[in-house]
């Protein structure tokens, strides 16, 4: 695949804009003119020399620094358009084993250079965006580091370098009859070793697990030497040290290879859709099918806002006004809230929970449970980040952000976010909505899209930008919310990490990554600035 270098995803897989959805966005937020667009050579020209020398173990040339400077946030988005990345990498390492990493971090350790560890570059909280100052910075790609090592059917383990994308790992455990199950939406394109170090989540995580459960041990390239963790089914034998390696965002060193637990591909993998008359009934039904550990891998439920935007966009106008007379036949009204849901397992297990979920749906007054439309958003789950690029190209700039809450917090969180983006955004038209997914016993996360015009310029609609995820961010913490279920915290978070980590915790963090990485070149400014 041909990655964008300035954009999301496969360039053959760019997705236009549905012509009713455009109409929509035309309607709600008015007209909007694209901004321009610099080529990856005007880019280029504009970076800095290099300050490292040549060597073989980088590269330095400047369209190759351009292309592993930012992630995939809205900042990173807008640098990348106006063609001026800001502070980019001096060089890119591309390792392909361990001896390399060493060598990487021997190299750096004596010029005093920073490395940035970098897996499929679809961070969208400036994780992997250098810091500017006076040591020069290696952003250390992992693509290369890809295979799968080994396998332990007894055991269910699988070996993996931790530069394996989403697909590949699939592939491979797939060719065996075997899956490991996270699918996080930037899937196609993120790596093993990010979903460690940032704490993801996958869409079927209620079935699989987040990554925290699926992570059994590994080996981290620090300053200080190697660490390698041991695998165990579970241990009593002090604190657990895979739970710093999880979410550490490179600060203790690189993740060259990990360990995961796998099962057996399911005999049998279903996904339905069903709506409910309001917000409030939707999130009884999920709460309840959570809590009553009914086996679904996953639940997702639409805000009537998004549930709209959702359908204009699946469904050609004929089969949506149809189904939306369905809507007012069986009492739905005119605002329902749409649950996708699925189940998997053997046949037994899948008929057992298909049954039960509808069960307790029908209690909440869902209704339907249409195949079709689940086998649409199967089909479509790695889609969404296309749209941004055809957004784009009509002048509209969209991004996200997503928190996790305890039930009790979850309805009023929903409303109080959506609200101060609203006054954020001031006399800027704002289309936002949001959805429920990734369901606990205890709460579930909240993935909030929003969507407005660009502004006169990069500069004016940065500025936007800023307003609207200051006030989402405040909201999320002031809410009783986490800064982030699963994107990571990164550089963009970390202004709120206080509301969750304490200045006692956070000085025992601090004093980890000191032990490992004593002069503070791994990944600096990321999770938390060096104390």
């Amino acid at each position: 695949m041909e990655k964008v270098w300035n954009g999301w995803g496969d360039a053959q897989k760019q997705k236009p804009l549905p012509a009713i959805a455009h109409q929509v966005l035309t309607q709600l937020l008015g007209s909007a003119t694209p901004l321009p667009q610099a080529t990856l050579a005007q880019t280029a020209a504009r970076l800095p020399p290099s300050r490292l020398p040549e060597h073989e173990l980088y590269q330095i040339d400047a369209e190759t620094r351009v292309r592993y400077a930012r992630g995939q946030s809205l900042p990173d988005w807008l640098a990348f358009k106006a063609g001026d990345v800001g502070v980019a990498p001096d060089a890119v390492a591309f390792p392909q084993n361990r001896d390399h990493l060493e060598q990487l971090l021997a190299f750096a350790g004596k010029h005093n250079a920073t490395l940035i560890p970098y897996g499929g570059g679809t961070s969208v909280v400036g994780h992997i965006n250098p810091c500017a100052g006076e040591q020069a910075v290696i952003t250390v790609s992992m693509e290369r580091m890809n295979r799968l090592l080994s396998l332990d059917t007894t055991s269910q383990l699988a070996w993996f370098e931790a530069g394996v994308r989403g697909p590949d790992l699939e592939a491979q455990l797939n060719a065996r009859g075997y899956t490991l199950g996270h699918f996080p939406q930037s899937f196609e394109w993120s790596t093993l070793g990010g979903w460690i170090a940032s704490r993801s989540s996958g869409q079927q995580s209620l079935r699989y697990g987040r990554i925290e459960q699926l992570f059994s041990s590994g080996v981290v390239h620090t300053p200080q030497g190697p660490l390698s963790l041991p695998s165990f089914p579970a241990s009593s034998a002090g604190p657990d040290w895979r739970e710093m390696i999880l979410g550490s965002e490179g600060r203790l060193g690189i993740l060259s290879e990990a360990e995961v637990r796998v099962q057996p591909l399911p005999e049998q993998e279903q996904f339905y859709v069903s709506f409910f008359p309001s917000w409030q009934a939707g999130l009884a039904a999920i709460r309840e099918i959570a809590q009553n550990n009914v086996s679904a891998s996953m639940m997702r439920l639409s805000h009537p806002t998004e549930t709209n935007t959702q359908l204009q966009l699946a469904l050609p106008q004929p089969k949506l006004g149809r189904l939306q007379r369905l809507f007012r036949l069986l009492g739905l009204g005119d605002e329902p809230a749409m649950m996708t849901w699925g189940v998997s397992g053997s046949r037994r297990q899948v008929r057992q929970s298909r049954r039960a979920i509808k069960a307790i749906a029908r209690r909440h007054q869902g209704k339907l449970a249409l195949k079709g439309l689940g086998e649409h958003w199967r089909q479509n789950r790695y889609s969404a980040p296309y749209l941004r690029q055809s957004l784009w190209q009509h002048g509209y700039l969209v991004d996200t952000f997503e928190t996790a809450a305890n039930w009790d917090k979850v309805q009023a969180l929903q409303e109080q976010m959506e609200a101060a983006l609203k006054q954020a955004a001031g006399d800027t038209p704002l289309l936002c909505y949001t959805h429920l997914s990734h369901v606990y016993k205890q709460g579930c996360s909240l993935y909030t899209t929003y969507v407005f015009p660009a502004q006169a310029d990069f500069e004016a609609s940065l500025a936007t930008w800023q307003k609207l995820k200051a006030a989402a961010s405040t909201a999320v913490v002031k809410g009783g919310g986490t800064i982030s279920h699963q994107h990571g915290v990164g550089k963009d978070h970390s202004p709120y990490l206080h509301h969750e980590k304490d200045p006692l915790t956070q000085a025992g963090i601090q004093a980890v990554f000191d032990r490992y990485d004593p002069k503070g070149i791994m990944n600096p400014g990321t999770l938390m600035e060096r104390l």
